[in-house]
């Protein structure tokens, strides 16, 4: 069992910004600056801000006018996003933002003069529901929260009566998350509601069949939350919901529903954080051998226990100290069934590659507003066919990466777990 002060083999690359790279960029290859990062020693290489990847600009395609005009408006906050299949991308988005006078149509928010991100909160509330002096002065408004998207980017479904729940109280923000589990025949599609505290779990077609928590009341408890943030699976269909901004804790329910067990605190010494205290749990993902993965984002570490909650080991997350030794947003992760963790690094905005022991092997992506580049990932998933989509929060968009020829396959994320039917 680690101490929990084991720090992960970083190997170097100093942060280089190139000065384009709007569409599709090829890596910088150099075979000794490969040989200087398996030896774990600095160097100056990188690959450029999209890695082994392009980024298709024109994904997903701006949204149809058949309910109401999108003149003037524009993508929202994404929160979560989860490739089904190559032609079934599930989007969680929260809301519609207008867009300031004269700015081309679609532009991410986040690349306005307006703010600098899209925000997730009703105009004059902080993300914990207080009230905020810099009013931003725009009205969202509560269309396409969940969408489907075919591998074009076309619109191929929508879930309009979703979006009025999410919109029933002012201090409502959305989907926070959008997950299946890989071994559900049904394909059942969870959504998660941190700011309302409540999950939902609908059918494949649209119908509510169960909701875990009360809708606006936080708390601890078999059926009470506190800012829920994401679910994983066993392969009967055990899960788990990380709990949260608030609960600190991870919250376990067999494959019916019920709840089983729980673990995780706040700090006793919250300049001293120890194993199963949280700052917030907030993604959560699941290894093959049956380990539970808990990026503890505050704490800028990552948390593994066994599947009854036994604390088993943890290491930082931080990135390398000659990028700054910044740490404290990471904001999502997948375990791919290759046994290897991708983080999404918010401070650096870069997508970082661990083994399942923590030692970091890997990472690309830069910050910007150019297509490619990252402000937050919140959501990240891959199609069977390799291709990578991340939920870019801030910025106000989701953005799909596809392999270039000859890419390196080391370098590109590998596949979640998935036993349903895809055709």
């Amino acid at each position: 069992m680690s101490n929990g002060n084991r720090s992960p083999r970083m190997m170097a690359m100093v942060f280089l910004v190139p000065l384009v790279c709007l569409t599709s960029c090829a890596p910088a290859e150099d075979a000794e600056a490969d040989q200087a990062m398996a030896d774990g020693t600095r160097w100056s290489h990188q690959d450029w801000p999209t890695g082994h990847y392009q980024v298709r600009t024109d994904w997903p395609k701006p949204l149809p006018d058949d309910d109401h005009s999108h003149d003037g408006w524009t993508w929202g906050s994404f929160g979560g996003v989860y490739a089904e299949s190559p032609d079934r991308i599930w989007v969680a988005m929260r809301g519609e933002l207008p867009l300031p006078e004269g700015v081309d149509p679609w532009t991410a928010y986040g690349a306005t003069n307006v703010v600098g991100n899209a925000p997730p909160t009703t105009d004059g509330l902080s993300s914990r529901c207080q009230p905020t002096q810099n009013r931003r002065g725009y009205e969202r408004r509560w269309h396409h929260s969940i969408n489907v998207y075919d591998g074009e980017g076309n619109l191929v479904e929508t879930w309009p009566h979703l979006d009025s729940l999410f919109a029933l109280q002012p201090c409502g923000r959305g989907p926070h998350q959008i997950k299946m589990s890989p071994y559900d025949q049904e394909k059942h599609v969870w959504i998660i509601d941190d700011q309302l505290h409540v999950i939902y779990k609908f059918t494949y077609e649209g119908e509510l069949v169960r909701t875990h928590g009360e809708l606006g009341v936080p708390g601890r408890g078999p059926n009470n939350f506190a800012r829920p943030t994401d679910i994983a699976w066993l392969p009967d269909g055990t899960y788990f919901i990380s709990d949260g901004y608030d609960g600190k804790r991870i919250a376990k329910f067999d494959p019916d529903g019920n709840f089983l067990m729980d673990w995780g605190q706040a700090p006793e010494d919250p300049q001293n954080p120890g194993p199963s205290e949280f700052n917030n749990p907030h993604s959560i993902a699941i290894s093959a051998d049956r380990r539970l993965f808990v990026i503890d984002r505050g704490h800028a570490r990552m948390q593994v226990f066994d599947e009854n909650g036994v604390f088993l080991d943890m290491w930082p997350l931080t990135s390398p100290h000659w990028l700054g030794n910044q740490g404290t947003l990471m904001a999502n992760h997948m375990v791919t069934t290759d046994g290897h963790i991708w983080v999404g690094d918010a401070p650096t905005n870069r997508i970082l590659k661990f083994d399942l022991e923590g030692n970091f092997l890997y990472s690309w992506g830069a910050p910007g507003t150019p297509a490619g580049r990252i402000a937050c990932s919140h959501g990240i998933t891959t199609d069977q066919d390799g291709n990578l989509f991340l939920a870019d929060c801030f910025m106000g968009r989701v953005q799909k990466f596809e392999p270039i020829e000859g890419a390196d396959p080391d370098k590109i994320v590998g596949q979640l777990p998935r036993e349903y039917p895809t055709g």
